[in-house]
Parts: C-alpha cells; sequence; structure tokens
C-alpha cells in the first residue's frame, strides 16, 4: 500500500508540474502576444492551465470538470479560426488532447478523491467529440478543390516534333511539356515499374557550395538520351537500356564561392542535311550538336553521335561567354539553363550572384551563330542602347537584369520570349538607374535572329523582393470565349500570377489591372505605388494573420504568432524594412524554374503552385557590415540565404524562410499543390495537396502535408501527368482529369528536376532525375531511372 501511495505521489507531482509549466508558458507567451496585437486565448488558456493544475495539487476532481470544458472550448476556437483543417487543428489540440487523455488513465485518476463520476464522464465527452472533430477534418480538407476537366474532344494532333521524341527541354521549344503518347495512361499507370537506372558517378564534393543541384530534364532524340550532371558532365544515353554511349567532362572550374552549381539541360541542333540524311547512314560531324552550358561561363557544342567537339565552332567547340563582361570571376556570370536553338542562332543568356554587390557581371543576352560561335548580335538590358556590342577597351552594363530561367521560341514569328530578373542587389533599389528598371522583371520578346526588341511587359515594378519570372514560359493557342483562335505566351510569375499574353504584340489576354500596394520603403529607396495583378492567379486570396501561423504543438505554434506579429507585413509586396519583413509569397516563389506543363489538344494546364513565406531583414551599413567588399574578397557567399552583403548599397540582408526555432514552417500547411486549370475559361478546377514529411520529419511518417517543391510537372494525352520535385523521394503520377494519385515510385534521392517521357521501339518510358538538392535538404544521389508497363501490359 505504501508504495502504491508513493506511486500514485510521483505521478500527481508530474501532472501537477507539467499542467503548472504549460500554464505559465501559456501565460507569459499570451500577454506577450496579446501585448503586440495577437489572440488573447493564450491567456485565456494559461489561466484554466494553472487552475487546473491547482485542483489536481489538491485531488479535486473537478479539475477534469474544468479541463473537458477547456478541450471543448479550445476545439471550439480552433474550428472558428481555421475550419475543419486538420493539420491547422492538430497543433491547436495534441497537447491538450493527449493531456486530457493522461488524466482519465486509471493510475493518475485513481489519485483524485471522486464524489461523482460526471467529472471524468465530462472528459471522456470531450475528447470523444475532440476526436470526432479531428476525424472529420481528416476527410474534409477545406484547402483543395475537387473537380473534373472537360473531356478530350478528339485524338491528339500530330505536331512537328516525332510524337516518341522529347527534343528540348520542355518537350518543344514553346515549352508546354506535353508528350501526345497515350500507351501509358490512368487505367494502367499503377502497372509501371522501373525500366533501368543509371548511376553518373557525379557527387557532391568538398569544394561545392551548398546550393549543389540535379534538375536536368534529359533530351531525347531518336534512340539517344542526352542529359548533364550538376558539375555539367553530359552523357549520351541508350534510350532503351540505359547504357552509356559516350560522355564529355568540361572540367568545371568551381569553388565554394558560386551561388549555383547547376545544369538544367542541354539543346539539340541538326542541320536541313542531317534532317535529310537517310536512316542508318551517318551524317557529317556536328551535323547534329549538342549545345553544353557550364557554369563558370563557356559554352560547347559537341558532336551528337560521339561526344567530339566541333572543330569549327569557336575554339575547338568552346565558346567564352565571360567574353567583355565586367567582371569575370568564375561563378559570377553562369549560364544554368539549356539555350534556345534556331535554325541559324543560339539564344543564351545566364545568372549573375544574387545580392553580392553593384559591381556583377550583366545579365546580357546574346545571339551566336550555331555553327561557327560568331556573336551574331547583343542584347544588355541594363545599357542605354541594349543592342550595342561593346568595342575595343569597352564592355557590357555592370549589373544588367538576367534571364536564368528557360526562354521560349516561336519558330514562325521567330520571336524568343526570356523571362527576365530584376537588376542586382536585389533587396534594397534606391540607387538602380532608368535602365536597369526598363526590362526587369518583365516577359522580354526579342527577334531571334536580330536580337531586336519586338516588345516587353512588365510583372513587376520596382522589384525588392527578388520576384523574377522564374520559369520557362509557354506558348499556346487558345480558342477564346468569341471562338478565336489566340497565340498567347504563358508566363507564371513567383507572385502566383500567369501573365498571359499575346505573344505577337504583347497585349494582355487576361486582364491584369494595376492594384494599389504597400507603401513605406527603407531609407534612399522608393516603391512603385501599383503591381499588376493577373486575374488567372494562385496568389493568396487572403492576407496572412495570426491564425494562419502553425508548429508541431501549441507552444512552438504560440512562437510563431509572436515572430509573426513583430514582423512587418501588409499583404503581398510589403518593403523590405529593418524591422524585418515577411514576404509572402516568399522568395522561393509560388512558381519557380519548373513552369507549367499546357495540353494544347486539350487546352487545359498542369500547374504545382507553392506557399511558404520569407523573411527578409535590412542590415543597415556600421561596424562588421562594411559598403565595400573586403580586400581579397574572390566571389559571392556561395548561398542566396541567410546573410547576403548587397556591397555598394546602405543596407546588407538576411533572407531566410519563415521558420519556427525548432525548423518548421511557421505558415501552416499545405505549402504545395497540384492543380489544373481550364484555358478556355481560366477557371482552376482542381487542387490538391501534394507531397509528404516521410523525408524530412525527426520520425519518417509519411502524413500529407503538402510539401515545398522544385520541379515542374509533364502531361500527357494519357490523361495522366508525373511530378517529382516535393521534399519527398517520390515520382507521382496524378489523373489530369481529377487530380487524383494513381501510382508513386520511391526515389533513391531528391527528385528536384521534371521528367520527361518519350517513346523508343514501341516501348513509353518515364525518365527522372534523382540526384537531390544541397540547399533544400533533400538526399543527394547520382541516378537517372527510367520507368515503364511490364512487357504484358
Amino acid at each position: 500500500m505504501g508504495k502504491s501511495s508513493s506511486s500514485l505521489g510521483i505521478i500527481r507531482v508530474l501532472t501537477v508540474l507539467f499542467a503548472a509549466l504549460c500554464g505559465a508558458y501559456l501565460l507569459i507567451g499570451g500577454i506577450w502576444l496579446t501585448a503586440i496585437g495577437g489572440s488573447w486565448y493564450y491567456i485565456i488558456s494559461g489561466i484554466i492551465m494553472l487552475i487546473v493544475a491547482g485542483l489536481i495539487w489538491r485531488r479535486n476532481s473537478n479539475a477534469l470538470l474544468l479541463y473537458a470544458l477547456f478541450l471543448l472550448g479550445t476545439m471550439a476556437w480552433a474550428v472558428w479560426e481555421v475550419g475543419f483543417d486538420f493539420w491547422a487543428l492538430a497543433p491547436r489540440s495534441d497537447v491538450i488532447v493527449i493531456f486530457g487523455i493522461w488524466l482519465i488513465l486509471p493510475f493518475v485518476y485513481r489519485g483524485f478523491i471522486a464524489t461523482s463520476k460526471t467529472p471524468v464522464m465530462a472528459m471522456v465527452v470531450s475528447l470523444v467529440i475532440s476526436a470526432g472533430v479531428l476525424a472529420y477534418a481528416v476527410f474534409n480538407d477545406p484547402q483543395e478543390i475537387n473537380g473534373t476537366l472537360p473531356s478530350a474532344a478528339q485524338a491528339p494532333a500530330q505536331g512537328t516534333v516525332p510524337a516518341g521524341d522529347w527534343p528540348a527541354y520542355g518537350r518543344t521549344q514553346e515549352g508546354t511539356r506535353y508528350s501526345p503518347l497515350t500507351q501509358i495512361n490512368e487505367k494502367n499507370v499503377k502497372d509501371l515499374q522501373q525500366a533501368w537506372s543509371f548511376q553518373t558517378g557525379d557527387l557532391k564534393t568538398p569544394n561545392d557550395p551548398g546550393e549543389i543541384t540535379n534538375e536536368v530534364t534529359p533530351i531525347k532524340v531518336n534512340d539517344t538520351l542526352y542529359l548533364c550532371t550538376a558539375h555539367q558532365i553530359l552523357f549520351a544515353l541508350d534510350a532503351k537500356t540505359g547504357k552509356q554511349k559516350w560522355k564529355f567532362d568540361p572540367q568545371l572550374k568551381q569553388n565554394p564561392t558560386f551561388q549555383h552549381i547547376t545544369c538544367r539541360g542541354v539543346s539539340y541542333h541538326e542541320t536541313p542535311a542531317a534532317a535529310a540524311t537517310p536512316a542508318g547512314t551517318q551524317p557529317a560531324l556536328c551535323a547534329r550538336r549538342i549545345i553544353l552550358p557550364v557554369n563558370d561561363g563557356r559554352l560547347y557544342s559537341l558532336d551528337a553521335a560521339t561526344g567530339e567537339r566541333c572543330p569549327d565552332f569557336a575554339n575547338n567547340g568552346e565558346l567564352d561567354l565571360q567574353h567583355k563582361q565586367p567582371d569575370q570571376t568564375p561563378g559570377a556570370y553562369e549560364p544554368t539553363s539549356p539555350p534556345i536553338i534556331t535554325d541559324k542562332v543560339i539564344v543564351i543568356a545566364g545568372a549573375v550572384t544574387d545580392n553580392y554587390s553593384t559591381r556583377e557581371p550583366s545579365g546580357v543576352i546574346r545571339g551566336f551563330d550555331v555553327n561557327t560561335g560568331e556573336l551574331l548580335w547583343a542584347f544588355d538590358p541594363g545599357a542605354k542602347e541594349p543592342n550595342k556590342i561593346p568595342g575595343e577597351g569597352e564592355h557590357y552594363t555592370f549589373n544588367s537584369p538576367n534571364s536564368w530561367a528557360p526562354a521560349v521560341y516561336d519558330a514562325k514569328l521567330d520571336i524568343v520570349y526570356l523571362p527576365m530578373g530584376v537588376s542586382t542587389p536585389d533587396i534594397w533599389g534606391g540607387n538602380r538607374t532608368p535602365e536597369q528598371e526598363r526590362y526587369a522583371n518583365s516577359l522580354l520578346a526579342l527577334n531571334a535572329s536580330t536580337g531586336k526588341l519586338v516588345w516587353s511587359y512588365q510583372t513587376v515594378h520596382h522589384d525588392l523582393w527578388d520576384m523574377d519570372l522564374p520559369s520557362q514560359p509557354t506558348l499556346a493557342d487558345i480558342t477564346d470565349k468569341n471562338g478565336n483562335t489566340v497565340p498567347v505566351v504563358y508566363a507564371p510569375a513567383k507572385t502566383g500570377n500567369i501573365f498571359v499574353l499575346d505573344r505577337r504584340d504583347g497585349k494582355l489576354v487576361v486582364p491584369a489591372p494595376e492594384t494599389p500596394v504597400p507603401q513605406g520603403p527603407a531609407k534612399g529607396d522608393r516603391l512603385s505605388p501599383t503591381q499588376p495583378y493577373s486575374e488567372l492567379t494562385y496568389r493568396p486570396k487572403q492576407n496572412l494573420s495570426g491564425k494562419d501561423m502553425w508548429g508541431a504543438t501549441m507552444f512552438d505554434q504560440l512562437v510563431c504568432r509572436v515572430i509573426f506579429h513583430r514582423l512587418r507585413y501588409e499583404g503581398p509586396f510589403t518593403p523590405p524594412s529593418e524591422q524585418g519583413t515577411l514576404v509572402f509569397p516568399g522568395n522561393l516563389g509560388m512558381f519557380e524554374w519548373g513552369g507549367i506543363a499546357v495540353d494544347t489538344d486539350r487546352q487545359i494546364a498542369i500547374a504545382n503552385p507553392m506557399a511558404l513565406p520569407f523573411v527578409s531583414k535590412l542590415i543597415p551599413r556600421g561596424p562588421g557590415n562594411p559598403i565595400e567588399p573586403p580586400e581579397g574578397s574572390k566571389g559571392g557567399s556561395g548561398t542566396e540565404s541567410g546573410i547576403q552583403p548587397q556591397y555598394g548599397v546602405p543596407f546588407g540582408v538576411e533572407l531566410n524562410p519563415f521558420l519556427s526555432p525548432f525548423g518548421l514552417p511557421c505558415k501552416q500547411p499545405a505549402w504545395g499543390y497540384v492543380s489544373a486549370v481550364d484555358l478556355k475559361t481560366n477557371q482552376v478546377v482542381w487542387k490538391k495537396r501534394i507531397g509528404t514529411v516521410r523525408d524530412s520529419a525527426p520520425v519518417p511518417m509519411p502524413f500529407k502535408l503538402g510539401m515545398p517543391m522544385l520541379g515542374g510537372p509533364v502531361t500527357t494525352a494519357g490523361n495522366v501527368f508525373f511530378i517529382a520535385a516535393t521534399a519527398d523521394n517520390y515520382l507521382r503520377a496524378f489523373s489530369t482529369n481529377t487530380g487524383e494519385l494513381l501510382w508513386q515510385g520511391r526515389l533513391p534521392a531528391g527528385g528536384q528536376a521534371t521528367p520527361m517521357t518519350y517513346e523508343v521501339d514501341g516501348k513509353q518510358y518515364v525518365v527522372i532525375s534523382a540526384g537531390g538538392h544541397g540547399s533544400f535538404g533533400t538526399t543527394m544521389g547520382d541516378h537517372i531511372i527510367a520507368y515503364a508497363l511490364p512487357d504484358n501490359k
């Protein structure tokens, strides 16, 4: 009896201690939160928990009755704040539900002096009601949209690209990411299995920056796949077996100051004579060629059959892209995306280091002869005369806006469409020239043969948030509501807007009215009073508030609420500040380089928007924060997050995802979706969460929260689309019609790439690069994996 009483005493002390500590934490944190404009709930809950602790200490069973009322009140408050959203309800209820269960366990309840069964019955009822609310929320997600796309009216049209090929980054140079293949379809995709796997042997080295990524989408021409690795090693693989045919290593001259080490893809070109070569006959050397961009500022032209350098191209197949750059530091200018190839011209642009200084390379766009590498034209977006080619002793303009994402090309109009970024430094722009502002954050249409401007459309004015146009645009011919066919270009933006313009003249097809935005810039800067808001959009319908804050428990959720209310935030385009500004949509953007997939036959689009806020905090110059780079500085910081120096302007900046002290996003999930748009009506038909925490949580549980992504979708005429991209290691297949998950394949590493599909010898394959992403935190690797149906299917 003595031992039993002692055990009950210890349990009671521990229970009281837990309730008291919870109460004190919630009360103190709640007072702080209320003082800065947040919810009163935490003060009330803290007081109740302290009273419950006192009643438990006195062994008063009314503690159960009070706690039951507290639990029901909390559930009612939670539903009032966030509705029946399970993952939003979870942190508001998990600890208090578990503690409620603890209180009615026999070895705990025996420690109370009970005068009736009412308190314990009240606890049971409150727990059952809470469980019912949570169970209902599991099957009724208010963030998802359910619907069905219109059925296909006819069979896929025959395009100019052979149906079984994928000869460009977006399959066509129009960037559709749509295949007319139907062998793999929504009925049989569940039977997909691995057909082959290839390991490149190219892995992260100690000399690499954190931002080393495997983002390649292979191309396929005839019976060969061509792909590049993170260090730009080029491989040619047999499309049927995955066996290596040849490889070419450009010997990338990299170091840890590079902001990126990545290669999204290569480009292909063949001469008319090669196209007419009879099957089985080898064309002349380099009549078919692969164009490979290299991150240290070089471009290679290689024979597609052998990997040999093209001797008549530039310097034995190697072109120096640093020529006439004002700063030739390796890695300061990086071509990371495959160039556009016309019959005559290679059109190439590149990234520059974000937020390093005001003395960085130019974002100049150039056209080179596809056969010889001769410079044909230049378009320097920050120059007074953009088409002027620098003469002897001259160079391109420092810090011209750059275009780092893949471009698209309309062969009939001979126009290349380039998604533009901002003139760096990104987060303070008081010293930018009118020329630097003119084409920044624009969709830029240039004549591909001459480089002359056709038109431009600016999607963000005076960008202070790194709101580049980050995605490859997509060209399509769309039937409008009057039955007219309109040639349009879709430009997904980090803001969540998808701008739709007539690709002939740049006029808006979907309205994007100028809308007032928050004002009050940092000292010495300025702001645009309005920004364009497209009516085709995934941007949040409402501004974030305290109720949108999240955590694993009510404790870290309270911390996130406090942090949120201490930041400056007045909705999209809240200006950067020394206080710290919440940027949502965040710097990562709602859309990234993966773009959208457009089924041109059905006139529908598949998108994968994200919703992850960032925080930017301006750091005034002072001790330890000089305005000029330290003597001997050799380049960038090797990362896009953390403290960025912004040398040459009055502020450095600290950029980070909006996370709790435990490293979890402070905004409630979902952080990533897949969705479909009917392009005839520009309406979102369905939207679903995608991705689990299996590979990012301490315990590998496959909870579907909706994860951030890097990579895009591809869709097919088989009414199925494929996407990897998420922070868990899967390639997934979904129904194009409804968004239903049909199949998923486990990957050995992160799939932060866009897949592709092709056919060879009558068999359709789906291929994904599974190599991971350094700064995204996914598993690193070196796999290229192909999936196909079994031979008997």
